[in-house]
Parts: C-alpha cells; sequence; structure tokens
C-alpha cells in the first residue's frame, strides 16, 4: 500500500488540506474536534510577544477521514498542520516546559472562557493535566494542514471513554 496523500492538484474534497480560521466562540468546538489527540514538543511551539501571536506545529490525527479508514479497512492518517492563536494578550502554562523539545505532549481540547465584552480566554487542554491558557482580545485563530497525510503508527484510534 502507497503512503496516503491528497488528491492531485484538488483543493475541494475529503483529502484535500484542511484550512480553517475560528473568529467566536461557537467556531472553537469544531475546531477542537479536528485537532483531538495531535501531538507536538515544545521545538514545536512559538510564541512572539511583540506579535502577540502563538503558532504550534501539529501531528494531527485526521479525524475527518477516521470513518472512511476504517469502512475501506485502510490505515489512519495523520497530517502537519499549523495552528496560530493572535490578539494574545498574556500566556501562561502549566505542566509544558516549552524548553523540553523531547517531551511529547498530547492536545486535548482547546476551549473558551469568554471573560467579557473584551475578549476572553483560550485554553489548550493536554493530556497529563497540563495546560496553556492565552488570553485574547478576539477570537481570531486559524488551522492549516502543511503536508499530506501519512499513516499513522498506531492504528488504533484512541479512546477517551466517550
Amino acid at each position: 500500500m502507497s503512503d496516503a496523500r491528497f488528491e492531485d492538484g484538488s483543493p475541494h474534497g475529503p483529502n484535500a488540506p484542511l484550512r480553517l480560521m475560528a473568529q467566536d466562540a461557537g467556531d472553537v468546538p469544531a475546531l477542537s474536534a479536528l485537532i483531538q489527540d495531535a501531538v507536538f514538543t515544545g521545538g514545536d511551539v512559538t510564541f512572539v510577544p511583540a506579535r502577540r501571536r502563538f503558532a504550534v506545529l501539529l501531528t494531527r490525527l485526521r479525524w475527518e477521514d477516521a470513518l472512511l479508514a476504517q469502512r475501506d479497512a485502510r490505515p489512519y492518517e495523520r497530517v502537519k498542520s499549523l495552528l496560530v492563536i493572535e490578539n494574545i494578550t498574556a500566556l501562561r502554562r502549566a505542566g509544558f516546559d516549552p524548553k523540553d523539545s523531547a517531551a511529547v505532549q498530547s492536545l486535548l481540547a482547546i476551549s473558551y472562557g469568554a471573560r467579557d465584552e473584551l475578549g476572553g480566554t483560550l485554553t489548550l487542554t493536554l493530556a497529563g493535566g497540563g495546560a496553556i491558557a492565552m488570553d485574547v482580545e478576539t477570537i481570531d485563530i486559524t488551522l492549516r494542514d502543511v503536508t499530506r497525510p501519512h499513516r499513522a503508527i498506531a492504528q488504533v484510534l484512541p479512546d477517551h471513554g466517550a
């Protein structure tokens, strides 16, 4: 079996790379579902306070393809994706050291809690109790696949007991 790939030259369809934006609280749960179980290391994370930007290069499980992979009895896929969060006024970390480029982190969810009409807090919840919280003026998140999909090493979908 050859490695998984995006449809040649097709910007649309089930195998097209994701290019999504979240601009309000209602957009965040859909984005969270797509990045659940993505993995990254401290070396994949960049925070630029002067630009008020946080970016992380994720290796994302292609949840949008999982049912088709099961149906077609083919391997699950992962893809490198860039998650960028803008308009950050403060960033806090717990249980995560961005200088540790060897420790693999698993992203469980991204959530938003409104503070007032001037913003709120986006929280990346990590497996093992870690979290990255970002105070933002407005929700401005982009998720963009930056490589072709590849076969996932583990061929069992994560089970969160749902």
